[in-house]
This record gives structure tokens, C-alpha cells and sequence, in this order.
């Protein structure tokens, strides 16, 4: 059995900036990561075209700043050559180990007992057990400091369309991009228009012999202003550094204004509706094919997607539109509500992902056994998206209600790492206390009401029963202020 000061689960940037910070503070962990390398959603989704929609100079950590990204947004093998550059200049490869998997976490005696599975293990044991886990020979790490970095986006959501499991050719979600499956001359059908399949889209329009897109409903999708960075302008950006920190700063406070239209005035966003139609009507010249691409819900109620080539790919030859909801799926087609049978040979999920089961599919059992999964099953909940009660030393990185739709992710897992590495530096076991949490999450419902996620639409900030657990609320900065420091009046010190 190992032991450890701290536990984290997790390699992507939440798990790797925080071990930085362990690191230097010469704190003893690990970072068990399931997959075989680091970079969580960076690594996972490799499609075409896979991108940041936030820009590159938001898209660092302030104590390794990147000042040489190649353009305004960074593409997947970009961001995750970053962390691999953060894992080799911070030295975190001796604490990191790979294709292992925590299957269950137990507080006992005052310390946190993980059982963890080698990747050969899982493999072996669902080969002798009949796809069962082999819990038996799980491993055990203990740690006095549990961290979660598990993320919101890292389980991919399966739709339940009848007849899926009985399609005869290629199936695969974006997230598990198939390279081996070559698209040219195919017939290709996409479910979902999505983050994702607003930028692979426009690749797979390009080798498909025929490409059937269905939506549910249409985003919004605004143009991206991206460009490429110049080797003079790189050059500049890294030999005077106050030139990226006051771009930084600038990209920075230009996202951060948006917060006033969704969380704090939606209206606000009226006139940026206004040019998206009008952007709409520009781009797209054909009505029937505008009035399908027009969405039925407020801007900012559901992500806002960024694309300069999703609208044109839709307008090729080879490309179809289809808003008829599915009805099934057979062997050699998709079948839709209005009985149209349409031929296909691949099909592409752009699903997204099942972002509101934080910590699934892992057993986590704080104190007196209680289950995480059982004191969330009215919605997810922590105080400041961090700490639970009832669950001493556990940490949540990236936790219910401290996703953003208007600013960098980034910024708010380094006010998180401020704040657990305070806690852990206490040196004590920490619970924060039943009323705090409650009273946290009730303003955090208060507020939601008047934010534009909570002006009529479904989206995948929410629960099936349309709780906002995913969002925060608010300002990034004014979370900034809110985790500064834990107040030790909020917690019971064990």
C-alpha cells in the first residue's frame, strides 16, 4: 500500500497545475490518471479541427505563461503540447501515474483509502470476469487529501435513439474519433451540432462522398476571429513579456464585460442577437436553409459556438441539413419522425458529454459511509464548487457551478488552486459545515434566476430536471475574492 500527503485524480490542467504548486511547495502526492497521458479533454479530443474557443493568451497558467502560441485560437495538439511542456519543465513525471484507474474512494480513520486499477488489471479482469471489474485485486493508495480534476467534460454522452446498437457500420463519438475509419467517398451521418461538431463538421464535409447532418436545435454561431500569430509578433510577445500580459489583460476584462449580459443583465445581449441575424442572413442566402439554422431560444442560453467555416460546409453539394427529429436507427440508415429512410455507412456522434455526473462512474464514500452519488441525487452541490460536507479533505477542482460561458476555465482553476492549497497547507482535516454549503447554494439559485441560463432552454449546464449545477453565476474576478482564503469559521476542524 502507498501513501501520500495528497491524492489527485485527474491529469488534465486542473490535476497538472495543482501538482505544480504541491511540487514547489515540496508536498508529497500522485496524479492517478485513468488514461495512458495526461491532458485530459485535450487528449480525448483529437477529431479535425479540434480547437479552443477561448483565445491562446487566456489559455496558460499566469506562473507558465505561453508566449509564442501560433495563433489567436490554439488547436488540440498545441494545448496539449503545453501541459506536456508543463509535466517536463515542473518535473512532474515521477508523481504521475498513468492507466490507472481509482475505482472507489473511502474516508476511514481520518485519511481517504482509494482502490485503483492498472489498465492490464481492468483488461484482465474483464476478460475472466465477464466485463465485471476485478475489485479484488484493486491496489490501495491512501492519502490524507483527496483532490478531484476529474472535469466536467470527460464521459461522452450516449444518445438513447432506438436501434442504435444495431447500426452495421462505423459508429464512434467525437470524443473517441476513429482515424482508422478513412471518411472519404462515405456516407456520413452526424447527430448533434454541437462545440464539437461545428469545427469537425466542416472537415468531414470535405472527404464524405454524401454528409447528413441532424439537429436538434440550432446554436448560435458567431464568427471567429482568429488569425495566426507571425514569428516577428511571437518573437516580440516572448522577448517583452508586458506586451502578452497587458494582451492578456485586455482579452481578459473584453470576455469578462460579457458577464453583464449573461448573468446580470441578459437583455444586454439583444444587440449581439441582432448581428448574429444579420451575420446569419449574409452567410446563409437560401431562407429554408436560414429558417433551419435560426435558433429558438435567447443568445447565451446555450453555449455560444464560434466557426467561420460551419455555415459555408453546410451549403456544399454533398451536404444536407435535417431538423425532422430521429425516430431510429437501422442496420444501413437513420429514420426520421416524417418516415424519410437516408442511407449512411458511418455515423458520428457529436453528443457531448454527460457533464452534470461529477466523480461517475467512482464510488466516493465520505464520513460514515455516506455516498456522494446518494447526497447528489437532487442535482450536484458544493460550497464555492469545492468542498462537500459531509466528506472531510475532498477537494473539487473544476466542481458544480464554476463552469464560465463568457472567460477562461483557466482563471478559475487557479483560484481554486489558491484556495485548496490553503487548506491543505492547515495541516488539519477539514469539513465545511452543512449550513455554509446551504447557504451558498442557495444564492447560488438565487442568482441563477436572473442569468441568461435560466431564460427557458435546455442545455447541457443542467440536470434532466433542469437544476443549473454547471455555471457560475457570476464574475470570474468576484470569484477570485470568494476563495482568496478559506474562512476557517467554515469548516469543522478534525
Amino acid at each position: 500500500m502507498s501513501t501520500f500527503r495528497v491524492a489527485i485524480i485527474g491529469a488534465g490542467f486542473g490535476g497538472i497545475g495543482l501538482g505544480i504548486l504541491l511540487k514547489q511547495a515540496g508536498i508529497p502526492f500522485v496524479v492517478l490518471e485513468k488514461a495512458g497521458g495526461i491532458g485530459g479533454t485535450w487528449r480525448d479530443n483529437v477529431y479535425p479541427g479540434a480547437a479552443c474557443d477561448v483565445p491562446s493568451h487566456l489559455y496558460s497558467f499566469s506562473f507558465e505563461r505561453k508566449t509564442d502560441w501560433t495563433r489567436r485560437f490554439a488547436e488540440q495538439p498545441e494545448i496539449l503540447a503545453y501541459l506536456e511542456h508543463c509535466v517536463d519543465a515542473y518535473g512532474l513525471a515521477p508523481h504521475l501515474r498513468l492507466d490507472t484507474e481509482v475505482t472507489e474512494a473511502r474516508f476511514l480513520d481520518g485519511r481517504w483509502r482509494l482502490s485503483v486499477t492498472a489498465k492490464e488489471d481492468r483488461e484482465n479482469g474483464a476478460e475472466e470476469n465477464g466485463g465485471r471489474e476485478n475489485r479484488d485485486g484493486d491496489e490501495i493508495i491512501e492519502a490524507d487529501v483527496l483532490v478531484s480534476a476529474c472535469g466536467q467534460l470527460n464521459r461522452p454522452s450516449i444518445p438513447s435513439i432506438p436501434g442504435l446498437e444495431t447500426f452495421g457500420g462505423t459508429v464512434f463519438h467525437s470524443a473517441r474519433w476513429d482515424h482508422s475509419h478513412d471518411l472519404t467517398g462515405r456516407r456520413v451521418a452526424v447527430i448533434g451540432t454541437g462545440a464539437s461538431a461545428i469545427q469537425f463538421v466542416p472537415h468531414v464535409a470535405e472527404q464524405a462522398a454524401e454528409l447528413t447532418v441532424y439537429q436538434r436545435t440550432a446554436p448560435y454561431v458567431i464568427p471567429k476571429p482568429d488569425r495566426v500569430y507571425g514569428a516577428v509578433t511571437r518573437r516580440l510577445l516572448g522577448r517583452v513579456p508586458a506586451l502578452h500580459d497587458l494582451d492578456r489583460l485586455r482579452t481578459y476584462l473584453f470576455f469578462e464585460s460579457r458577464a453583464l449580459g449573461f448573468v446580470t443583465y441578459p437583455p444586454a445581449l439583444k444587440t449581439m442577437e441582432a448581428s448574429f441575424r444579420r451575420t446569419l442572413k449574409q452567410a446563409v442566402p437560401d431562407r429554408a436553409l436560414r429558417a433551419k439554422l435560426h435558433p429558438d431560444h435567447p443568445l447565451g442560453c446555450k453555449r455560444v459556438l464560434i466557426s467561420d467555416d460551419y455555415y459555408p460546409a453546410l451549403q456544399r453539394p454533398n451536404v444536407a441539413l435535417v431538423t425532422d427529429p430521429i425516430k431510429e436507427v437501422r442496420q444501413n440508415a437513420v429514420v426520421t419522425e416524417d418516415g424519410r429512410v437516408r442511407t449512411a455507412d458511418t455515423l458520428i456522434l457529436g453528443t457531448g458529454f454527460r457533464s452534470t455526473e461529477f466523480l461517475a462512474p467512482m464510488a466516493v464514500h465520505g464520513r460514515n459511509g455516506r455516498e456522494l452519488s446518494e447526497e447528489w441525487r437532487d442535482g450536484a452541490q458544493a460550497h464555492l464548487g469545492i468542498t462537500v460536507h459531509g466528506f472531510p479533505n475532498l477537494y473539487l477542482l473544476y466542481g458544480p457551478n464554476t463552469n464560465l460561458g463568457h472567460n477562461s476555465i483557466i482563471y478559475m482553476l487557479e483560484s481554486q488552486f489558491s484556495y485548496v492549497m490553503a487548506c491543505i497547507r492547515s495541516g488539519h482535516t477539514l469539513e465545511v459545515r452543512k449550513d455554509v454549503q446551504n447557504a451558498f447554494n442557495d444564492e447560488v439559485r438565487r442568482r441563477m434566476r436572473t442569468t441568461v441560463w435560466n431564460t427557458g432552454c435546455t442545455s447541457w449546464y443542467q440536470t434532466a430536471d433542469g437544476k443549473h449545477v454547471n455555471n457560475w453565476p457570476g464574475y470570474t474576478f468576484a470569484y477570485r475574492r470568494a476563495t482568496r482564503r478559506p474562512d476557517p469559521r467554515d469548516f469543522s476542524v478534525g
